[in-house]
């Protein structure tokens, strides 16, 4: 099988076009991670997400098919909720076929809460458990983007799990897969320590296109499957975009990779979904992308994920007010100031690259000189961000660089929402 994956890696560099846009640097070693039980039906690769205000979607794979069932309680060993959910599993190539997707949503759930979980109902033998966000400021979120499964991604984070955080963001770029369908179990396996605790809440990147010209005409195919978003909630009919609140917080997860043109189906729900917005009840609103709208860095300059989708959708998210826009695609971090049209604007949001989990190409060392005005901190090292959101007009961020092992703080800025700033109010 190994040997058919090489083959099939060959391929690819012939059919794909070469996405090579800097010089990448020697990083550590990739993560091979096996299934840590022979039971096929002992569930692996747990991960959990939101699903409106008080439900909880949590995921799993088995090998074989089992009851798509979850006990839940809050004390361990006694599951006074039971839900059933779909099971599900998908085809790549006439080479791989996943496990079984299970998929089950749970609640309603009290917030600040720690629940237990049995994935597969009373008899199985391994017990999780997750906590909710809580149901008032403040409210915690750790955000790294172009993760991988690489030495330096195991790093960052386990430095996320010392940190007490509610919500886990990542902009994009999950496995770094690259159409090998065994590293998403690698990945899903590296990631279930964290991600079968705290929500997961993602978006796609250019690594989840899996389009092969001619072989394989579908996208996503691995990112829809595994990683089911709560789009339909928020009245998206697409997993590749959709919007959800954390108490105050109302969060935008766009697609770079899908359309965004106006009158474009993810265009028209972008307009919906601002216009829905009541601000004193979400005096916070960010937006996560995958290709970044400002980047001083050499790496990943022009592309048309970036520029069309900004010519697209700046306005959209300025006149709304957005507050923060956070994207990754490129591997390292920046800040800049608030900015609306390549300016400085007071009005504008915060732009914020952190395309720096740890992923297996290295990292962007190279930015342009001199550094712009709206620049405010850049730095080519892997890492991890942290935002605490106090209450609703205040919020600090503070981004971590991953040095040898160490999580250091590098970045670290005071924000005020522009729905508490009278002279930016519509």
């Amino acid at each position: 099988m190994v040997k058919v994956w090489n083959l099939v890696a060959i391929m690819l560099v012939v059919l794909l076009p070469n996405v090579s846009s800097y010089d990448r640097p020697a990083t550590r070693k990739n993560i091979v991670m096996h299934p840590s039980s022979n039971d096929p039906l002992s569930p692996e690769q747990v991960h959990i997400s939101l699903v409106g205000p008080d439900k909880m979607r949590i995921s799993w794979i088995t090998k074989h098919s089992a009851m798509p069932t979850v006990v839940y309680g809050t004390t361990s060993g006694k599951y006074e909720g039971s839900a059933n959910g779909t099971s599900s599993s998908y085809q790549y190539l006439l080479i791989y076929r996943s496990g079984l997707i299970n998929d089950v949503i749970v609640g309603p759930l009290k917030p600040n809460t720690v629940y237990y979980y049995k994935c597969g109902g009373q008899s199985s033998t391994q017990e999780f458990n997750f906590k909710t966000p809580p149901s008032q400021f403040p409210v915690k979120f750790a955000v790294a983007g172009d993760l991988g499964t690489t030495e330096w991604s195991k790093s960052t984070l386990d430095h996320v799990s010392k940190w007490e955080h509610d919500v886990f963001i990542l902009p994009g770029d999950l496995s770094y897969a690259d159409l090998l369908q065994p590293v998403w179990d690698t990945f899903g396996r590296m990631v279930q320590p964290l991600a079968s605790k705290r929500p997961w809440m993602v978006t796609q990147g250019n690594h989840e296109v899996e389009l092969i010209p001619v072989l394989h005409r579908q996208s996503f195919t691995a990112y829809n499957n595994r990683w089911r978003m709560p789009f339909e909630e928020s009245g998206s009919t697409s997993n590749l975009y959709y919007s959800f609140n954390v108490v105050g917080v109302h969060v935008i997860m766009l697609g770079s990779y899908t359309d965004f043109e106006p009158g474009s189906d993810q265009y028209q729900w972008l307009e919906k979904d601002l216009k829905s917005i009541d601000r004193k009840t979400t005096p916070w609103l960010m937006a996560v992308i995958h290709a970044p709208w400002y980047n001083t860095n050499e790496a990943h300059q022009g592309e048309k994920e970036s520029v069309d989708m900004k010519q697209s959708m700046e306005t959209l998210l300025y006149n709304a007010r957005v507050d923060l826009v956070f994207s990754g695609h490129v591997h390292a971090y920046e800040r800049f100031n608030r900015v609306y049209q390549d300016k400085f604007d007071k009005c504008g949001p915060v732009y914020i690259n952190i395309g720096d989990g740890g992923n297996k190409e290295g990292l962007a060392k190279n930015y342009r000189d001199p550094t712009p005005a709206i620049s405010l901190f850049r730095e080519a090292s892997f890492g991890h961000g942290q935002l605490v959101v106090v209450n609703a007009t205040h919020a600090q961020w503070k981004w971590q660089r991953n040095d040898d092992d160490v999580s250091v703080e590098k970045d670290s800025v005071w924000l005020t929402s522009l729905s508490a700033d009278l002279s930016c109010q519509i």
